[in-house]
């Protein structure tokens, strides 16, 4: 029988899946459950060195021989402190070493609680990887336990080869063995370059996949080299591409899902598109694909590409990192694959058909209306930068013309700095550089506005809806008190301190003035930057887009609503379903 603890429970079946079977384990109560778990199970070779700083240099030794890990475990407090002079031979030897340091209730640490030091990273500099386990109260702790161990584990051999520490924090001292199993745990496979045979199974794998779904992340440039692999690959796999403006990718295949994935807009429809693997690249995603998949973690395998080899488990359900270049990944598979290899399209349709079912109605006066406007209307080649929330959300709602290229500091998701980015791209070319940002970004950074580099190619739309309207959008609006601390609901405009810096100042507050204002705003041969401020309100700019979502609804039709409904009752957990239907 195993401990109850289900933070050591998922180390051992781990230690099992990576084939650790050495074991160097000192006396005391904090690790009893991991030692008691461990002794009575056949796979692990034991031993029993009481004193921790013998017990460590033992398993450097001892691993120098085997040629493999070894795991050392020991109570809480100095018992980890004895641990130190090995593990610092250790890492300067490459000798690999599990580090197990049992410790008590985090929330006592510093209150006088007995056998209690601070633990969390005490080796950092002396390791390559620290972990500090959460205690395990939902599942949400349980993944995140999970890939913290596979992140250590994969370290132990991961560009040389050292020593990893892993704290395990408990509650209350638990000597229950109940448990007959182990769980059902990920191991997560680190694949590089040269390792042919794991490709060639991973080649395999996505050859008889039916469902693979790509998901382009934040890409700073247009790659011609990536978008040609990702072309050829959608003609030779059961593949879709889903898209981004940020990702800045162009290529056959590709599916503009900002709209059509969006939780708001149909929240159960995914359950129609579980993929087989998700492949996945680039940086951070800013659109509802991510929750949707998310909320089918584990209903399929999740595929990395990192080019430093990072453990990046964006959607909970990670099984593979590839350590290269999203262009060598694909391009490596497409040669793997033969010329009569072809994409049956069936997936790829599914999904296209879903993200072309979207309605666009005439949008009254908005941000919502401007925004379509100018993109509709924007020149190729543009550079185009999306301040936060809103702005990105509403011009990912629209078609860009090729070559535009797209930014946004998702990284972070910061209100600070979008106007000071675009303006430090604008100086550096000569295509027209356009930034969309609402009012209390633009506030936020105006005195960007001062800086003297700034050529005629600058040209700024800032949404003026008097306030935050992403709190009306989200349900943050309670009552008009909101508007005080929340919304911080303003009457400011921006033209004074525009006109004060040099730019052309536009103004709207309809249609009308809108569409003069816009024909200026478009002019390249302009010898200064320009700046529009479209007046609107808040609460009717987020219904607008409400109601263009519950419109959108309204075409899903019947027999696919329950459908869709059928099948997630078979997938989803109750507490997501009743979730859904409020």
């Amino acid at each position: 029988m195993y401990t109850n603890l289900k933070s050591y429970q998922i180390i051992i079946a781990l230690l099992k899946a990576y084939n650790i079977k050495h074991l160097v384990l000192s006396a005391g109560s904090r690790n009893v459950p991991f030692v008691h778990s461990v002794e009575e199970d056949s796979f692990f070779t034991c031993y029993s060195v009481v004193d921790e700083r013998s017990a460590a240099y033992f398993a450097l030794g001892l691993s120098q021989q085997l040629q493999e890990p070894v795991v050392i475990s020991c109570t809480a407090s100095t018992a980890s402190s004895n641990y130190w002079p090995a593990i610092g031979e250790a890492f300067y030897q490459g000798v690999p070493l599990i580090i197990l340091t049992s410790d008590r209730n985090p929330s006592m640490l510093h209150q006088w609680e007995d056998q209690m030091i601070d633990q969390v990273g005490m080796f950092d500099r002396h390791v390559k990887c620290s972990v500090n386990l959460p205690i395990i109260n939902d599942e949400d702790d349980w993944l995140y336990c999970q890939r913290l161990v596979n992140k250590a584990f994969l370290s132990l051999n991961h560009h040389g080869t050292g020593p990893v520490h892993i704290n395990i924090p408990m509650k209350d001292y638990c000597l229950d063995f109940d448990t007959p199993t182990l769980p059902n745990v990920t191991k997560i496979q680190r694949i590089e370059r040269n390792e042919e045979n794991k490709w060639e199974l991973a080649y395999k794998k996505l050859k008889g996949s039916k469902r693979i779904l790509i998901t382009c992340g934040q890409s700073p440039i247009f790659n011609d080299i990536l978008n040609n692999a990702l072309s050829t690959f959608y003609h030779k796999f059961n593949c879709a591409i889903s898209t981004e403006h940020m990702s800045n990718i162009n290529c056959e295949g590709a599916i503009h899902t900002s709209v059509c994935m969006d939780v708001r807009y149909n929240q159960i429809s995914f359950a129609e598109f579980i993929p087989d693997i998700v492949i996945s690249f680039g940086y951070n995603i800013s659109q509802g694909i991510k929750e949707q998949l998310r909320w089918f973690h584990g209903k399929y395998e999740h595929w990395s590409i990192q080019p430093d080899g990072e453990i990046v488990d964006m959607y909970n359900s990670l099984t593979k990192v590839f350590e290269c270049e999203a262009s060598d990944f694909f391009e490596k598979m497409n040669t793997m694959a033969d010329d009569t290899q072809k994409n049956n399209q069936e997936y790829y349709q599914k999904l296209s058909d879903y993200a072309n079912n979207v309605h666009y109605p005439d949008f009254d006066w908005s941000s919502t209306y401007a925004v379509q406007q100018l993109i509709q209307r924007m020149p190729c080649n543009s550079i185009l930068h999306m301040a936060i929330n809103n702005s990105i959300r509403i011009c990912n709602f629209f078609k860009l013309k090729e070559n535009i290229r797209s930014y946004a500091n998702i990284g972070t998701y910061g209100i600070d700095g979008c106007l000071s980015s675009l303006l430090g791209q604008a100086i550096a070319t000569n295509e027209l550089s356009f930034l969309i940002i609402g009012d209390l970004a633009f506030f936020y950074d105006m005195n960007a506005l001062r800086i003297k580099h700034i050529k005629n190619n600058v040209r700024i739309l800032m949404l003026n809806n008097q306030g935050g309207s992403e709190f009306y959008y989200n349900g943050s609006w309670k009552d008009e008190s909101s508007d005080l601390h929340t919304t911080a609901r303003h009457h400011t405009k921006a033209e004074g301190w525009v006109k004060e810096n040099k730019f052309i100042y536009l103004s709207a507050h309809d249609k009308n003035s809108f569409e003069e204002a816009l024909k200026i705003f478009l002019n390249k041969e302009s010898e200064k930057s320009i700046f529009l401020e479209i007046f609107s309100e808040m609460k009717n700019d987020s219904d607008i887009i409400h109601n263009f979502y519950n419109m959108n609804r309204q075409f899903t039709p019947t027999t696919v609503k329950q459908k869709i409904k059928n099948t997630i009752k078979t997938i989803l957990p109750e507490p997501i379903i009743k979730i859904i239907k409020q």
